[in-house]
């Protein structure tokens, strides 16, 4: 019995669901896995990367072997139903690690189509406790799996930076642009603002500010941030709103596992998260940030918190960071769906 895996071509890793896919083919292959494909590339040429996966995917049809345990990442774009029948095939199962939903942000499938894709997998494993919820209301009828947190690879070693009293930066990484994140020129103008706000990212509008004061970074690479991050919090909110699940990012809170929030932990800085989102019980239970139906919320929350106060949750940070760089929570997600096969 192997357990295996299909390498494909990836994108470059800037964007965080290739960064989250190649983190977990790597913990993967440093688990024993068998990569069934071609080796992982990064060509941007769009023709050329859809020959390479291509390759990738028909050489797994032939080394697929009866009793293989199969790792796939979804979506697989066109190619997913068709692995997923070779592997049956072939006397093997199937595991899916979910990333993306396209009937939640893309709409590119009806919940039916998505539904009756997904059921060719043998197990799911979901983001969230929510998410798994939502795929059995929908009658998915298969074991699902939940992730809990996106691990986060990387060598970088994140500077630890503590506040004077009451002096907190809050950051965000991401687009900075009105029209993806209107809440953050809301929260940029909010009256008698106790904390500064420290923006990374491209697409800022300082017109639209109105001369509000922020800390504009620039673009900067996930290792860099990491070891360079001046945010004692990380904002994971997205939409027009301060208040939280608005808009179509806002409300697939409800049910995703940012990638973002993974990213701001291994900066070891605490989060700060919509109450209502997929993620909040467990920022909850590790003690790891703050979690609010509203950003209007954060002047009287900070301006009440303790140094001490931060320091505990920044502790319960450190622990989790740790676990994400060592590919703790894809691991233990892995484990428990093969016993379900």
């Amino acid at each position: 019995m192997r357990n295996c895996y299909l390498s494909r071509n990836y994108k470059g890793v800037n964007g965080a669901g290739n960064k989250a896919k190649t983190d977990i083919e790597q913990v993967m292959k440093q688990n024993g896995y068998v990569n069934v494909g071609f080796p992982q590339t990064r060509y941007t040429n769009t023709i050329l990367a859809f020959f390479v996966t291509l390759a990738s995917v028909l050489k797994a049809c032939f080394s697929l072997k009866k009793g293989d345990r199969l790792v796939l990442q979804y979506p697989l774009k066109k190619y997913f139903t068709f692995v997923c029948r070779v592997a049956h095939w072939k006397g093997a199962k199937v595991v899916t690690i979910i990333h993306d939903l396209g009937s939640f942000r893309s709409k590119r499938l009806t919940v039916s189509q998505e539904i009756h894709r997904l059921r060719h997998s043998d197990v799911i494993i979901a983001h969230s406790e929510s998410m798994k919820n939502w795929l059995e209301a929908q009658h998915l009828e298969r074991p699902v799996v939940v992730l809990e947190i996106f691990d986060y690879l990387s060598d970088s070693k994140p500077s630890d930076i503590l506040p004077q009293e009451n002096e907190y930066k809050v950051m965000f990484a991401g687009v900075l642009s009105p029209k993806h994140n209107a809440f953050l020129y809301k929260l940029a103008k909010l009256p008698d603002r106790v904390f500064k706000i420290v923006l990374y990212g491209s697409g800022l509008d300082k017109e639209y500010l109105e001369g509000a004061a922020v800390e504009d970074k620039g673009f900067v690479t996930s290792d860099e941030l990491i070891q360079t991050a001046e945010g004692h919090f990380g904002l994971v909110w997205y939409g027009p709103e301060l208040e939280g699940g608005h808009g179509p990012l806002g409300e697939y809170l409800q049910y995703n596992a940012p990638h973002k929030m993974s990213l701001y932990l291994r900066c070891n800085s605490p989060v700060i998260i919509w109450d209502k989102a997929a993620l909040a019980p467990f920022v909850k239970k590790h003690q790891v940030g703050l979690c609010l139906s509203s950003l209007a919320e954060l002047n009287q929350v900070l301006s009440e918190m303790s140094v001490d106060d931060y320091c505990n949750m920044k502790r319960n940070v450190q622990v989790i960071s740790a676990r994400l760089a060592q590919g703790y929570y894809v691991n233990t997600a892995l484990q428990s769906a093969f016993k379900c096969i």
